[in-house]
């Protein structure tokens, strides 16, 4: 049984963006740039696609991923968690092969320009905090949440400040600490934690500051990407290039 798995999420039912997940981005589906990441990620030992469609299932495969199991229906909803697919993927695994693999990494379709050389930097340092019970990947926000405001009744109130007094959030952006935004880069997760506490995170989650990456959830979001790859072609080379 593999040490580290890749789990890449896979649902059928997007509704921004109709099969989202097996569109068509420069000449592959999206789910294959993750599927190709997993696959060129020096420490990562096997890649599985869980989905709850046929037909992704067969583009999966083509694409090099293992989809050993279909997702059932009832956790491929909008409103699934995270969780529910980890623990069926790691209850399957068990029942299947007899053993869960030590980490799950957890590749979202939704963030297809990776540097597999990255994935694998997040599970080395992952493997290496004991303490740790989670990795999730960040990038510097270019405008510091601090700077950011909530509405109410109407009316704006910063986040720094409470007290509906803007000139707080007027400061420089330098004044102010630098704040991050999760960015589905790559997730590493401790099974034995997963097992033991029923969550996938937990309250000790290792940062792992990446560039700034754009994820997709709309057409606009495609188009943005396929500029980057025209600006770019290593973008997309790094992942399909022999």
């Amino acid at each position: 049984m593999s040490d580290t798995i890749a789990i890449i999420p896979a649902r059928s039912g997007s509704k921004g963006v109709p099969d989202k997940n097996i569109k068509p981005l420069g000449g592959q589906p999206l789910i294959a740039y993750s599927i190709q990441a997993g696959l060129r990620a020096e420490n990562i030992d096997r890649v599985i696609v869980s989905t709850d469609s046929e037909s992704y299932a067969a583009i999966a495969k083509e694409c090099g991923a293992e989809v050993p199991f279909l997702r059932p229906a009832e956790i491929s909803t909008d409103s699934s968690t995270d969780y529910e697919f980890v623990k069926h993927a790691l209850d399957w695994l068990m029942a299947s092969e007899e053993k869960t693999p030590e980490y799950i990494v957890h590749l979202r379709p939704s963030t297809p320009l990776r540097d597999p050389a990255v994935v694998s930097a997040a599970v080395e340092a992952f493997r290496k905090d004991k303490e740790a019970t989670a990795l999730r990947s960040v990038h510097e926000m270019s405008e510091s949440a601090y700077k950011c405001f909530c509405i109410e009744s109407n009316r704006l109130v910063g986040l720094a400040d409470s007290s509906g007094d803007l000139e707080e959030a007027n400061k420089a952006r330098q004044s102010f600490p630098k704040t991050y935004h999760g960015n589905g880069y790559v997730d590493v997760l401790r099974t034995e934690f997963i097992v033991k506490q029923g969550e996938i995170h937990g309250d000790r989650v290792m940062a792992h500051v990446t560039e700034m990456t754009h994820e997709v959830d709309t057409e606009t979001d495609f188009d943005y990407i396929i500029y980057q790859i025209t600006r770019d072609q290593s973008l997309v080379d790094r992942l399909f290039k022999i």
